[in-house]
């Protein structure tokens, strides 16, 4: 086991290592953090002073070591576009990227894993067909035309629903979240529903997947010749162990949809840090660009951690002493 932990966190530090110093490349290659800050009117002396401040004069190597130290302590200055820390704009947005995620995780977890149950258990009949052409227009259709078409009907024909924003919110301590509000949760519903869609459909084809696989299994046929209801075969044998890999699944997907919720957070105006990284793009801000791919980096790498700690104690196979070559 912890031979296992040790190599799992050695893997993690060279992917930071990696991605660190793709991010670190982006001061050196793209803008010029001097022409940002001071501007084009600026005479050459106050250029020069700048560059020594910044620390900019230094060799490659000893650059890239003080931003590792900076990074490590979750310090990537100030962002050219605001003028304010980028560690601070992180810890603003960061809240909001997260609701989003959850939010759009429990959506896609409640329901795609009754409906994979239900389109396995029914397979051939038109409400399994039904789910399944649903799920396989939501793995297709791209999530900003998702969100559009949300939009279309909820907001501007039926206006039910807000279009954009976050809502009210509620400050508890450092953290905000707009889940303690009537206004929150109505703006949080329709970027989460589209957030949602693709990983409800993934989860749901897996599921079902999974499902008609463990139910061809020895000890299901087993079971059932015991005399065993319906209900304890596929929900005490079969459906426990199609959610190993439904876990598994999830718990990468979390990190994705920290990720890759910049669409949907454009698409809405959500306040998050998705929305904050397009903005700095548009903007050439490069401290908030490689504060963002270190964080969503940091992410991916624990959650994969996490997911590989449980599987490695659900799966006894894991535990298992490889065997020597030659014996």
């Amino acid at each position: 086991m912890l031979v296992f932990i040790l190599r799992r966190l050695m893997q993690a530090v060279i992917v930071m290592l990696t991605v660190a110093f793709i991010a670190f490349m982006l001061f050196q290659y793209v803008g010029d953090p001097v022409t940002s800050l001071l501007g084009q009117d600026a005479t050459q002396q106050q250029r020069e002073d700048l560059r020594r401040d910044l620390g900019l004069d230094r060799p490659f190597p000893v650059q890239f070591a003080r931003f590792i130290g900076n990074a490590a302590q979750g310090e990537f200055g100030l962002s050219l576009r605001q003028g304010r820390k980028v560690s601070t704009l992180i810890a603003e947005r960061f809240p909001a990227t997260l609701e989003l995620a959850v939010a759009a995780a429990v959506i896609a977890l409640g329901a795609g894993l009754p409906l994979g149950v239900y389109a396995a258990l029914r397979r051939g009949r038109f409400g399994s067909q039904l789910v399944m052409t649903l799920s396989l227009l939501g793995v297709s259709l791209p999530t900003f035309l998702i969100g559009i078409l949300l939009i279309l009907v909820f907001a501007v024909t039926l206006k039910v629903l807000p279009s954009f924003g976050r809502g009210d919110t509620v400050s508890l301590g450092g953290w905000t979240t707009g889940l303690l509000t009537t206004d929150g949760w109505k703006h949080l519903i329709l970027p989460a529903i589209t957030l949602s869609v693709f990983q409800l459909a993934l989860i749901l084809r897996l599921v079902r997947a999974e499902m008609l696989e463990v139910l061809r299994t020895d000890y299901v046929k087993f079971a059932r010749a015991r005399g065993l209801q319906d209900r304890a075969v596929y929900f005490g044998h079969a459906l426990k162990n199609t959610l190993v890999p439904v876990i598994t699944i999830t718990g990468l997907q979390l990190g994705s949809l920290i990720a890759f919720a910049i669409i949907t957070e454009t698409v809405f105006q959500w306040p998050g840090m998705g929305f904050l990284f397009i903005q700095a793009v548009q903007f050439a801000d490069i401290p908030v660009m490689a504060a963002y791919l270190c964080l969503i980096a940091l992410i991916f790498v624990a959650v994969n951690l996490v997911v590989d700690l449980l599987y490695f104690a659900v799966d006894p196979r894991l535990r298992m002493e490889r065997p020597v070559a030659g014996h």
